[in-house]
């Protein structure tokens, strides 16, 4: 399970967003929450959102680490 990125309660996978109902309302109010959620599910069914694992990234060799 993933946690919400506010408060780390946990979330369901299949969540669309990464915060949960409550911590959203609180940071975008409910009218605004409810738009994300309803926009972010519209983009995972038309396939606009692209899953990729964590790691892709630090193993690209374009990425370079600023410590």
């Amino acid at each position: 399970m993933k946690k919400c990125i506010y408060c780390g309660a946990e979330l369901s996978d299949n969540f669309v967003i990464d915060f949960c109902h409550k911590c959203g309302i609180k940071v975008f109010g409910e009218k605004m929450f409810h738009t994300i959620v309803k926009n972010m599910e519209t983009a995972r069914e038309n396939g606009d959102l692209l899953h990729t694992p964590k790691d892709i990234f630090q193993k690209s060799p374009e990425i370079k680490d600023f410590k």
